[in-house]
């Protein structure tokens, strides 16, 4: 699996031929001035849920891909009124099979409302679930979340986590504290930190997080770094 990160709680994830934009807050986010999103290729844009800083770009990023978007069924429709065609509706514990690669939709602890402050329905995280070298991997992408104890059922269901991304900036999300205990309920190989540093709130010292992560792999991503995540 190849990982691109765009800053914030935004990565593009290669899995086989297909190519996922996870949450794209690019163009309004300082940190990421080097990323040009018409240059973003995309068959799937997912959405966790409906905040500004998560759906941002997702409509011009739609204009030049015409990827299929995917989100909680309220957001889906609001993007379909505003001319975004054949996205995808979901709802927690719902299953995508797409060509080589299962996802499914699941809890996160966080509020969800559209920019125009409409309702933005439950927000959620995503599991990813493929073969690579004929070896199944899980990836767990955890969108805006608090600490939850259904957390857990993710270990229960899978086993295991290849791949844990997980918001550590506090205040809106999880802090590293909490994280670190989110790594634990998952059964998490490796963290890869996302949401933080981009406003003044969820600004993080990151070699004190990476010392908190110790018992596990802790990939930090620059914005605009591509990584081949094994």
């Amino acid at each position: 699996m190849k990982a691109t990160y765009y800053g914030h709680g935004c990565f593009g994830l290669e899995i086989g031929d297909l190519k996922f934009l996870i949450d794209p807050f690019i163009s309004g986010n300082e940190l990421a001035k080097s990323i040009q999103i018409d240059s973003i290729e995309a068959d799937y844009i997912l959405l966790t849920h409906g905040h500004e800083d998560h759906v941002a770009d997702a409509e011009e990023i739609y204009k030049n891909t015409q990827a299929t978007l995917v989100s909680n069924f309220e957001v889906a429709n609001w993007f379909e009124k505003k001319g975004v065609s054949g996205t995808i509706g979901m709802n927690i514990g719902g299953a995508l099979q797409l060509d080589g690669c299962a996802i499914k939709m699941v809890s996160a602890l966080h509020s969800s409302s559209m920019p125009d402050g409409s309702y933005g329905g439950l927000a959620a995280g995503f599991i990813f679930v493929f073969e690579e070298d004929e070896v199944e991997k899980v990836v767990y992408f955890a969108g805006d979340t608090g600490l939850h104890k259904e957390m857990e059922l993710i270990q229960e269901e899978f086993g295991f986590v290849d791949f844990a991304f997980l918001p550590i900036g506090d205040v809106f999300t999880m802090g590293v504290n909490d994280a670190i205990e989110a790594a634990y309920l998952v059964n998490a190989d490796t963290v890869v930190p996302m949401h933080y540093d981009t406003f003044e709130p969820i600004k993080v010292d990151m070699e004190e997080a990476k010392f908190g992560f110790e018992e596990f792999r802790f990939e930090v991503f620059n914005i605009g770094e591509v990584k081949e995540l094994i």
